[in-house]
């Protein structure tokens, strides 16, 4: 099925030494914005050793993007109040040994806010690590550049962000020009032969047939884990899923929760889920598609409870009274079948074209909880609130993710396997129990934070399926290697 390429630790750029020479690519993309389709010049650097040989890891390093903005595709921002814009961005990069194949992300970031200038195209330089590539086999390893999307941030002129908040960067590589950014040659026998032109089209990658051996001349895409140092995981709670338990998988999350009453958004740190994966379901009812449900269940686990890490929120309540208190939220855990399998709270569709093999993907996540508050100051100073001040009842957390695939095999957005951003909203209800011995403080929660739906966004980091202990996704004592950054 389709799978993207998922990065761990990457190594930072290191200045070139003898034997090595610069990928230099000027390409053309055409980029969807809110104002329509722009065309968008898009250079892509880096820097690649001569030769290796089979099995030797290949890094490169010094790898720049630079995204040329038209004046056109602006305007919008503009005049809805921006003054800068900051970007990230994913470039698909396909690599080939002659008829064998990989694909990885090659990310970057801006460095900082680029002032729009009042005229005229907008430059972004975006650098970043990117994974290493291993060729297992003799024969010039080519790079070239696939789908290229990112996130586009626009800030006003004050440095506060932009409403409507920030915007998906979607773009295809417009047809007819070359897309080969550079080759290194892999020292052997065959590497003198001429190495046929690979095929792109990602329909073999869709194939059921799960007994098919894997190529083993394919490039290996990874990331050199030797550069994860202990500091990198530092204050993210421990994430061990059951290594007896096939369907099990761990997994990462973050990201911020909006209190609209309040016009406030309250990060939430790095949480771990447990997922259990539950069968696939193939459907060919729809002509011309294959549809595959999957019905899963994640419990969210902190020091052994079913609950979120706890978050301490700052907002004005009525206002103008800053007021701070920590949030913790317990998950109401899905109860469990006569089969002893959880019921599901995740669902699935891939949806799948069967002429070209692209595809489209939406999964669905409720889960239910309630929030507690403590330690709350008014002013700086505290308020006791007792022990039991929290929701009235359980509420629902919806969350959304969805995913596309190109016949080109570009992927872009969520899936469960993979990781990806989940958006959603939450409703929080009336509060109840707060308050000490002589006062009652339900109504003063209940109006500040509870009704008008909040939006959210969640980061889900890509899962480490604890049964494989893959080393790409999962540390030594399996837990997970990818930690999400939270996204506004």
């Amino acid at each position: 099925m389709a799978t993207a390429v998922l990065l761990g630790g990457m190594l930072p750029g290191a200045q070139a030494v003898a034997g090595d020479h610069e990928i230099d690519a000027d390409l053309v993309y055409t980029c969807d914005f809110p104002s329509g389709r722009h065309p968008v010049k898009v250079g892509v650097t880096a820097t690649v050793p001569d030769e290796a040989k089979p099995g030797e890891a290949i890094q490169p390093t010094a790898v720049v993007t630079e995204v040329t903005l038209p004046e056109a595709a602006l305007k919008d921002l503009v005049a809805a109040g921006a003054a800068t814009l900051s970007a990230e961005t994913r470039l698909t990069t396909q690599v080939a040994q002659k008829d064998h194949r990989a694909e990885s992300e090659w990310i970057g970031k801006t460095e900082g806010a680029v002032p729009i200038p009042g005229s005229g195209d907008l430059r972004l330089t975006a650098s970043g690590g990117v994974p290493f590539v291993r060729p297992m086999a003799p024969g010039d390893l080519t790079f070239r550049a696939a789908g290229l999307s990112g996130v586009l941030t626009p800030l006003k002129a004050d440095g506060t962000p932009l409403e409507p908040p920030p915007a998906a960067l979607a773009c295809t590589p417009d047809a007819e020009q070359e897309t080969t950014m550079g080759t290194v040659r892999i020292a052997g026998a065959e590497s003198a032969a001429p190495a046929p032109e690979p095929t792109w089209s990602a329909v073999d990658d869709d194939k059921d047939d799960k007994t098919e051996p894997a190529d083993p001349a394919a490039p290996e895409v990874g990331a050199d884990r030797r550069k994860a140092a202990p500091a990198d995981r530092a204050g993210v709670p421990p994430c061990v899923g059951d290594p007896d338990d096939g369907l099990n998988m761990v997994a990462y999350v973050t990201g911020y929760a909006n209190v609209k009453k309040l016009h406030s958004a309250t990060k939430f740190p790095v949480g771990c889920g447990q997922i259990t994966q539950g069968p696939t379901v193939p459907d060919f009812s729809q002509p011309g598609f294959l549809h595959i449900y999957q019905d899963s269940a994640v419990v969210m686990q902190y020091k052994g409870k079913p609950q979120l890490p706890p978050a301490r929120g700052t907002f004005l309540t009525f206002g103008f009274m800053p007021t701070t208190a920590v949030m913790e939220m317990t998950q109401i855990p899905p109860k469990t079948g006569a089969d002893g399998v959880p019921v599901p709270n995740i669902k699935s569709d891939i949806a799948i074209d069967l002429s070209d093999g692209s595809s489209k993907n939406i999964t669905l996540i409720t889960l239910d909880f309630t929030l507690r508050l403590h330690d709350v100051e008014v002013n700086g100073v505290p308020l006791d609130v007792g022990d039991s001040c929290r929701t009235s009842k359980p509420f629902s957390l919806s969350l959304e993710g969805r995913m596309t695939r190109t016949a080109e095999g570009v992927i872009d957005g969520y899936t469960l396997v993979g990781g990806g951003p989940l958006t959603g909203s939450v409703t929080i209800p009336p509060f109840s129990g707060c308050g000490g011995a002589d006062e009652d403080l339900d109504s003063l929660f209940t109006a500040s934070i509870s009704g008008e739906s909040g939006y959210v966004k969640q980061i889900q980091g890509a899962p480490c399926a604890t049964v494989s202990a893959d080393p790409t996704y999962c540390t030594p004592d399996g837990q997970p290697v990818a930690i999400p950054t939270a996204e506004r």
